[in-house]
């Protein structure tokens, strides 16, 4: 969808008055804490649960709202951003991220690519979204293994469940300096009756974005630009939902079309003969663009939703949940297709609440996923596999006087089935390699997981309240942790799975299939919590410990791609630089490892006008083994403690904010890593709230990184080669109907 056909869309709205979903302005004053939290079942609030939560929503998402997911959360504690460039980002939660943490969208997994590789984008939008729920920690009970560091919830109103009585709606856009970006977004709620309806739709646009000059690379033709980190995107969703007194039914279909560049891969190779300079700069433009790479995504999605309620009998409630995703994403090099990942998924939950039993009040159910992924192409790193998952869940909560006890349990079972073709797709013809690659041929790969948790929420007072969760989670892996084999060009490294070994000769190694098999992570993961929710002060501290046995990790092996056993000659017949293809080879390793830390926030009205708003986190991970022969056992990629703050000044029409956040330098590194230098990102913002015919309108003027620091994200990929942009600023407008 183009920027102008969203924008006659919307014009369109406006003038017959049909409008987006009713999301009246939310100021700061406005406590989030007891929202429901959607992915729990039993419908708790933040003070209520066990498991530290935090809720992202009104003009805090609205303020928070980025090109990417990673982005848009990185300022709720304990949350950073894998940050892949603006293109990529994905939630890190407390050191973990990846396969570890589960992206839904309305409470069913987005089954995109993103937890295959940093390059891949979530397939969720938070401009469209009414709020995001943080689980940190285990959330395994609910959502499967893959959720073993925490659940990031998108929710929306794609599926109507409530009966609306008008047409009412939102409509948003904006501009951004730093990368010429353009956004327009809206959306709409409706009814008659007992029948609803949903529709809503964005378009992004950007250019290369800006970074401090001193940040360039010499050799770079765009100083002051990140080369190859535009966004061209754009997505819609139509929802229609049924509304009875005890039976609700909902269905929609999402459509997703994103294209990007990929920073760090534009080649731009010059001539042989660029000594006679027989190119013009014209010529020179064209054929960057031509070698720059790419990705284009598209993704088709449909859910629905029946809940029966009311029911007599032992269960009260039951509710029914289901999702066909069709995801294919490729990347594109020299205008030629490289490697195309798809996805083909489908996942089903089924659950329902009983009745109270001897005060017992909880939900059972089923859980099924179907997963067919394929990566096909020369750049492929990991086979074409089909995962299947099962699994039965149980939650339970009662209340004793001042003690809310929670306890839970699941039971899944997971099975992967690789195509071993792709281990002998890039045999050479002698004989000799042929039988050799023969060899390498996996079974299906299956793992039995148990999960289990128990919670206790000690209410003090009225005003505060002691949590103190345990969870015992286990993870099966996933495929590309076990299969992968190749080049993982975002990445810039050879990825090699943990069903391999290394073979050393005198003349390079060679990949073998390991005797050795792939167990779960089995993470033993305490929390403690301390709320307080005041007239003037609300304040929010966790501190965490997490024991994970078997952890998945990439180990340096102090190889190169160029040693691999037949490699050299592939390399040879490319076009371009075989040197360029030469890359360090990652191998996914088990051993035990520590995570601990904690998340602090603090919130204090210093008038009716003015309140201060502080948080810190720190995350430790480290292994119990040293991963190389210097000793080092730090985990790869951890983020750095961080120590944030805002004033926020408001009125009834006026609202103005200014903050600064310092990201400590990060010395505890891995081996193949080097140190990421402290640094202190400084922003304001400014909203003007009014009303015209009827509708209220915010204005905002926001400034990021205002003294243009360079900022490097340790957890990127890409540190050195993507840092954070520049100084910007961004003006929008958004009109509640």
């Amino acid at each position: 969808m183009t920027m102008f056909k969203l924008s006659a869309l919307c014009s369109a709205l406006i003038s017959t008055g049909i409008y987006a979903v009713e999301k009246p302005i939310q100021k700061d004053e406005q406590s989030i804490e007891t929202l429901v939290i959607t992915a729990n079942p039993i419908g708790r609030s933040v003070l209520e649960s066990a498991t530290p939560v935090t809720i992202l929503g009104g003009e805090a998402l609205d303020n928070s709202q980025a090109a990417t997911l990673g982005e848009t959360l990185k300022g709720v504690p304990g949350v950073n951003s894998t940050y892949f460039g603006p293109v990529a980002s994905s939630p890190i939660i407390r050191g973990l991220d990846g396969p570890r943490v589960k992206i839904l969208q309305n409470g069913l997994d987005t089954s995109d690519a993103s937890r295959v590789g940093p390059d891949h984008v979530t397939t969720v939008e938070a401009s469209t979204a009414t709020q995001i729920e943080v689980l940190r920690g285990p959330a395994t009970l609910l959502y499967g293994s893959g959720a073993i560091g925490g659940v990031v919830n998108v929710v929306d109103n794609r599926l109507p469940r409530e009966r609306q009585d008008d047409i009412n709606g939102e409509v948003a856009t904006s501009y951004d300096s730093v990368s010429n970006e353009k956004m327009l977004s809206g959306d709409i709620n409706g009814g008659t009756g007992n029948f609803a309806f949903h529709a809503d739709g964005f378009t992004r646009d950007s250019d290369d974005y800006e970074i401090p000059d001193e940040a360039s690379d010499a050799d770079s033709d765009s100083v002051g630009k990140l080369e190859n980190s535009a966004i061209d995107a754009s997505g819609g969703t139509v929802g229609i939902g049924w509304i009875g007194d005890d039976v609700n039914v909902a269905f929609s279909y999402a459509r997703l079309d994103n294209e990007y560049g990929i920073p760090g891969h534009e080649h731009a190779h010059e001539d042989e003969d660029h000594d006679e300079e027989e190119h013009d700069e014209e010529d020179h433009d064209a054929e960057h663009e031509e070698e720059s790479v790419f990705a284009r995504l598209k993704q088709n999605r449909y859910q629905s939703r029946i809940d029966w309620q009311n029911i007599d009998g032992p269960f009260t409630q039951i509710h029914w949940l289901n999702a066909y995703t069709d995801y294919e994403h490729s990347e594109i090099e020299d205008g030629a297709i490289g490697t195309t990942f798809s996805n083909e998924a489908k996942e089903s939950r089924l659950w329902a609440k009983h009745a109270p039993l001897s005060g017992w009040e909880g939900v059972v159910g089923v859980h099924f996923t179907s997963s067919d992924f394929s990566a096909l192409g020369e750049e492929a790193f990991t086979p074409s596999t089909e995962t299947r998952s099962t699994a039965l869940f149980v939650l339970e909560e009662k209340q004793t006087g001042v003690f809310l006890w929670q306890l839970g349990a699941r039971f899944e079972y997971t099975k992967h089935q690789p195509d071993n073709s792709f281990f002998s797709e890039d045999e050479h013809d002698d004989d000799d390699a042929d039988e050799e690659h023969e060899e390498i041929h996996f079974a299906d790969e299956s793992f039995n997981a148990s999960s289990f948790s128990a919670g206790v929420v000690y209410t003090l007072n009225e005003k505060s309240s002691l949590a103190f969760n345990y969870a015992r989670s286990e993870r099966a892996p996933s495929a590309s942790e076990i299969f992968s084999n190749g080049l993982h060009i975002s990445t810039g490294t050879f990825e090699v799975g943990a069903g391999f070994d290394i073979e050393l000769d005198d003349d390079g190694y060679e990949l073998v299939q390991s005797s050795r098999s792939v167990e779960n992570e089995v993470s033993n993961n305490l929390d403690l919590s301390y709320r307080y929710q005041g007239d003037t002060i609300t304040a929010d501290v966790s501190i965490f410990y997490n024991d994970i046995a078997n952890y998945l990790y990439e180990q340096d092996t102090g190889l190169d791609s160029e040693q691999l056993h037949g490699h050299e000659e592939e390399e040879l017949e490319d076009e371009h630089d075989h040197e360029e293809e030469v890359t360090p080879v990652f191998i996914f390793r088990q051993q035990d490892a520590v995570l601990y830390g904690f998340e602090a926030q603090l919130d204090w009205h210093l008038s009716d006008n003015l309140r201060v708003e502080s948080f810190a986190d720190y995350t430790r991970a480290k292994l119990d083994e040293a991963a190389s022969e210097d000793g080092n056992r730090n985990v790869p990629r951890i983020p750095a403690m961080r120590l944030g703050m805002q004033f926020h000044w408001e009125t009834d029409d006026w609202h103005a904010e200014l903050g600064a956040t310092h990201y400590a330098k990060q010395d505890k590194f891995a081996s193949y890593e080097t140190q990421t230098d402290g640094y202190t990102l400084v922003s304001a913002a400014m909203n003007y709230y009014t009303t015209v015919a009827d509708s209220d309108v915010t204005v905002f003027l926001k400034g990021n990184n205002l003294t243009d620091r360079v900022a490097r994200v340790h957890s990127s990929f890409l540190k050195d080669v993507a840092p954070l942009p520049g100084r910007s600023f961004v003006l929008g407008a958004r009109v509640n109907f």
